[in-house]
């Protein structure tokens, strides 16, 4: 029997919303169709409009402008700004859609919970693109957790290498760099990693405590003769920041370097040598990093006590070299370690006995989120295309606690690290 196609709109055209779920349906257009979208950004809409063959009337400046007019297909894409979030499911949840809502979910847990409220109020599924879920290295390691070879899980330590690069990038020059214009920093990165560390756990937050702020990005710390912007800068050449360098000139990273994808299509749709000159000059992604408007932490440490008094402890931190994840989990009788970059866990028992496991694959089927960005997308055109009334792993309901913790963590980081309870 024919699979049933499913059909999207998109909400929001950035890095996620074009990048990783419209290229998904580009490569899979016998189970997905983009029929509408929706963007401010003319440039971004006139891309869309391009690719995938949308007719004109069906490309509208804003989500409103989209949610307004009756359903036109299965499910909504939510990928717009942090704090367009819930606005945006709920128009999409009364106009008949399902959603898959980029994350966080909101920037407060009251609005986490509305979206909960609506998703069982309108009896529509709600995905949160927690993708971590969806990864073979952290399916592999709950495996191994939950077959019991390293016993109760006592305590989890884990880091998200951010990079320099891209926290520059995101968090200092990018959308995210003021947690009252989005979100904090530990919520809108890190809410991935409070919801993987406590699903390996199999347990409840009782209390969280963090500690962190801005080290290095602000204008106290500008070497001696830094302009506003790198281009007129007569010191960027020993500046690990220097954007003309990473955006324009440098041999790996840089348009000139064939680069046309995230993050250099940020600064502009079509980018070639010229419009990345120019947003150089002009735009945003042009400015010292010493002399921005940031205000988010460039570096946070996150306790959090559980259900029988086991720990995680998670850091998360903008100066490393690349980005990724490491984590070391450990237990009454073993303990199990990874690097998510290089997809290798290795596990030990007290017994002195050994496995290396190689996750690693050359067929690209690793890529976006170490393999989740698809393997999510393909599971929620299934479960939409089934019309099963299960949820996926990834769920609203299942995606509510570790907004709370990220929230707790930032309010304790602002409180100097006061213990803070978690109720749900």
């Amino acid at each position: 029997m024919e699979k049933t196609k499913i059909t999207m709109v998109i909400a929001g055209l950035g890095g996620r919303g074009h990048d990783i779920y419209g290229a998904y349906a580009k490569e899979h257009p016998n189970e997905v169709q983009i029929v509408a979208v929706a963007d401010p950004r003319p440039e971004r809409l006139a891309l869309a409009q391009a690719e995938w063959n949308i007719p004109a009337e069906r490309c509208f400046a804003t989500a409103e402008e989209l949610f307004a007019l009756p359903r036109m297909a299965n499910a909504a894409v939510i990928a717009t700004q942090d704090r367009q979030h819930v606005a945006h499911a709920e128009a999409a949840m009364k106009a008949g859609y399902h959603l898959l809502l980029e994350k966080p979910v909101a920037v407060d847990m009251e609005g986490c919970l509305a979206v909960l409220r609506m998703a069982k109020q309108y009896h529509r599924h709600v995905a949160v693109c927690h993708v971590l879920r969806y990864t073979p290295f952290y399916n592999t390691l709950k495996r191994i957790i939950d077959e019991g070879r390293i016993g109760e899980v006592v305590s989890i330590q884990a880091m998200e290498h951010i990079g320099y690069w891209h926290f520059a990038h995101s968090y200092v020059r990018g959308n995210w760099r003021r947690a009252e214009d989005t979100s904090p920093m530990i919520l809108a990165k890190c809410c991935h990693d409070m919801d993987i560390l406590l699903w390996l756990s199999g347990k409840r937050a009782r209390f969280v405590s963090s500690y962190g702020g801005n080290f290095l990005f602000r204008a106290d710390k500008a070497p001696q003769g830094a302009a506003e912007r790198c281009w007129d800068c007569p010191v960027r050449a020993g500046c690990p920041y220097d954007a003309v360098r990473y955006y324009l000139e440098s041999g790996h990273t840089s348009v000139r370097a064939g680069r046309v994808n995230w993050p250099i299509n940020v600064l502009d749709a079509h980018p070639t040598p010229e419009s990345i000159e120019r947003a150089l000059r002009t735009g945003p992604y042009g400015r010292c990093v010493y002399h921005c408007d940031n205000n988010v932490a460039d570096h946070q440490v996150v306790n959090i006590s559980l259900d029988g008094g086991a720990t995680i402890n998670f850091t998360a931190c903008a100066f490393t070299e690349r980005c990724y994840r490491t984590i070391k989990v450990m237990g009454t009788r073993g303990c199990v370690e990874g690097n998510m970059d290089l997809s290798r866990l290795t596990w030990y028992d007290f017994f002195d006995h050994k496995e290396e496991i190689d996750l690693h694959v050359t067929d690209g089927s690793m890529a976006g989120h170490g393999g989740g960005d698809a393997v999510m997308m393909k599971e929620f055109i299934d479960l939409l295309a089934s019309g099963r009334d299960d949820e996926m792993e990834s769920s609203i309901e299942r995606s509510i606690e570790s907004h709370l913790v990220s929230l707790l963590a930032e309010r304790s980081r602002l409180e100097d690290g006061a213990s803070l309870p978690v109720r749900l």
